[in-house]
């Protein structure tokens, strides 16, 4: 089988989850803590050399105050879950906004955690105007290099796949220029209910296709 060597996990439907289940839609983003571990450990297994997780962006801090904390203490909460692992943390993120958390400035600097094993990053108050819009400065006639170099997400590389759960058919903003020739697979259930043959089913989808990258 085909490993990917960059996965890109887009963990949607915290807030469908919830409500399918009696409770308020802020309950449902503290759930997603253990199937994002539970994704690291099978890309240790397998070896994948690095993950990104989608955690919010700046078009998220327009819903409601408690849904707001609720997803920022989460994504604070997996960065530290994951610090006690073979991990390299990246956060990436408009970190100048009061909606980044301070407890996460740290790792806005990649940081080696155990014996370092997979890069991981979390995108965290991630927009796709702030990682790019300032490069509308340096012209259409700018080489590529010089582009990749001062995206903000310079230090992430291209993705080879990107699972998304929850059923929606699109990235939502998620790093358009690593994403470029990811190949990109859906599953239908909500992030909270994660099963270990979702990971393999997107594995086994992405052995079967046809991987060019435009050649």
């Amino acid at each position: 089988m085909r490993i990917p060597a960059h996965i890109g996990i887009i963990p949607d439907g915290n807030r469908r989850w919830a409500v399918s289940n009696g409770m308020s839609k802020e309950k449902g983003y503290a759930t997603g803590l253990e199937p994002g571990l539970a994704v690291f450990k099978l890309c240790e297994q397998i070896g994948v050399k690095e993950i990104t997780y989608y955690g919010f962006t700046t078009d998220n801090n327009k819903r409601p105050m408690t849904q707001r904390q609720a997803f920022t203490d989460a994504c604070v909460n997996a960065v530290k879950l994951l610090s006690g692992e073979n991990a390299s943390l990246l956060v990436v993120g408009n970190n100048e906004s009061k909606m980044f958390p301070e407890e996460l400035s740290s790792y806005t600097t990649r940081r080696a955690f155990g014996k370092g094993g997979i890069k991981v990053n979390f995108l965290v108050n991630y927009g796709w105007e702030w990682d790019l819009g300032h490069l509308a400065a340096a012209g259409t006639g700018a080489y590529r290099k010089n582009i990749i170099t001062g995206m903000k997400s310079n230090a992430i590389s291209r993705i080879d796949l990107i699972i998304r759960w929850g059923g929606r058919r699109r990235l939502s903003g998620f790093l358009p220029v690593q994403s470029i020739y990811a190949d990109f697979y859906v599953v239908d259930e909500y992030w909270p209910d994660f099963k270990p043959e979702h990971f393999y089913q997107a594995l086994d989808w992405y052995d079967k296709q046809d991987i060019t990258l435009g050649g």
